[in-house]
């Protein structure tokens, strides 16, 4: 992930925020045969001072991820759009792309076939529960434990972890406000979910300037803003 000051998340509480709101991860592991990438969602270990998670694979995934044999990275990738250079305040601009993304590390921990159940069950319950009627998976155990058995569960305790939020900072507040505006109710790439990142930067900076000791930095010129075509967005 590109080291971009202004972008990095370090406030382990965002992380934990962005796993809660976006479960569907990325599984990429460095095993003998190569790269390996595989999709399930995991789910945030509440209570913990640290960063821990817990999901499971369809076997035979458990071996050809090697999990449990060494360090893997998990990719949270939370909302992300593109953002046009025609929404900003009329002087030469490329387009962009924000983002907010998390890549965590750890080597996952096999869990026993009665934590598994365990894990499992919270998982469905966990999304089930939004529904009038939950179908949960100790509703049909017989059936249920026939299919947990084709699964390997884990937990990831991240050892350390990047993250990013690139949602439009150093731009002026005007190309701030437009921004959010489009993303919020614009007819072409509209998407609420960004936006909403972008207010939990944003949203104080009005109130910042106003006590302000000094004068509100200088906008960075459009020119610094890498675009669609530039290595600022190779990483999205």
């Amino acid at each position: 992930m590109r080291h971009t000051p202004s972008y990095i998340v370090t406030d382990p509480q965002e992380v934990k925020r962005l796993i809660r709101e976006n479960p569907w991860a990325t599984i990429v592991s460095n095993t003998a045969k190569g790269l390996v990438a595989s999709h399930y969602p995991v789910i945030l270990e509440e209570g913990r001072d640290e960063i821990s998670i817990v999901s499971h694979v369809g076997r035979p995934d458990d071996r050809t991820l090697e999990l449990g044999q060494h360090e893997v990275m998990v990719i949270i990738q939370g909302p992300h759009g593109y953002v046009s250079p025609s929404w900003y305040d009329g002087s030469p601009a490329v387009p962009t792309w924000n983002h907010v993304t998390a890549h965590l590390y750890g080597n996952p921990e096999i869990l026993s076939d009665d934590e598994n159940w365990r894990v499992l069950s919270e998982l469905v319950s966990h999304f089930e529960h939004e529904l009038p009627e939950p179908n949960l998976l100790e509703d049909n155990e017989e059936y249920g434990r026939r299919i947990v058995s084709g699964t390997v569960g884990f937990r990831m305790r991240v050892t350390r972890f990047e993250a990013r939020a690139k949602l439009s900072q150093g731009k002026s507040d005007e190309i701030v406000d437009n921004v959010m505006t489009e993303l919020e109710h614009g007819e072409h790439y509209s998407h609420p979910g960004l936006a909403a990142e972008m207010h939990r930067v944003h949203d104080g900076r009005h109130t910042d300037a106003q006590h302000a000791d000094a004068p509100t930095p200088t906008p960075q010129p459009e020119i610094s803003d890498p675009g669609i075509a530039d290595p600022e967005t190779a990483d999205r």
